[in-house]
C-alpha cells in the first residue's frame, strides 16, 4: 500500500496557463502567461518536458533588472528578457536545479523561457525582435 502522506507531499507543477502567440521571426511560440506573484513565482518548477515551441513568458507590473533561478526546475532552460517594445535584451542559458542568479541586463517587463539552445536554433540573439499583439509595442 503507498504512503499517502508521502504522496500528498510531493509537489507538482502549476496546471496550465492562460497561453499567448509570440512572434519570433518566421516561428510561432505558443507561451503559458505566467503574470500573477504566484504563477510567476512557480513558474515552470517540476516540469518534466515541454511542448515543441512552448515556453512561459513571465510578465511583470513594473520594469526591474528581474532575475531568475531554476530551483526545483528539472529542464535546462534558455530564458531572454524582453523590452517593452519586443527588443531581446539579452539571453541566458539556465541549468537544471541550478539555484544561481541569470538576470536582465537592463529593466524589463518580460521574460520569455524556452527549451535551452531555442533561441540561438532559430537565429534569436540580442537585438532581436519579438511580436506580440497581446505583450508588446505601444502601452
Amino acid at each position: 500500500m503507498p504512503n499517502l502522506s508521502a504522496v500528498a507531499k510531493t509537489p507538482q507543477a502549476q496546471a496550465q496557463l492562460p497561453t499567448t502567440k509570440i512572434q519570433a521571426g518566421i516561428h510561432i511560440i505558443n507561451a503559458e502567461v505566467a503574470s500573477t506573484f504566484g504563477s510567476r513565482q512557480m513558474g515552470l518548477m517540476y516540469r518534466e518536458s515541454l511542448p515543441r515551441n512552448g515556453g512561459m513568458i513571465f510578465v511583470f507590473e513594473v520594469p526591474e533588472e528581474h532575475c531568475f533561478w531554476m530551483k526545483n526546475t528539472p529542464l535546462p532552460l534558455s530564458i531572454a528578457f524582453i523590452a517593452d517594445d519586443g527588443r531581446i535584451v539579452n539571453i541566458e542559458d539556465m541549468k537544471p536545479f541550478d539555484e544561481g542568479s541569470h538576470c536582465a541586463k537592463e529593466e524589463v517587463r518580460f521574460a520569455l523561457e524556452m527549451e535551452q539552445g531555442w533561441f540561438e536554433r532559430k537565429g534569436m540573439k540580442a537585438g532581436s525582435r519579438l511580436k506580440s499583439e497581446s505583450l508588446f509595442g505601444p502601452r
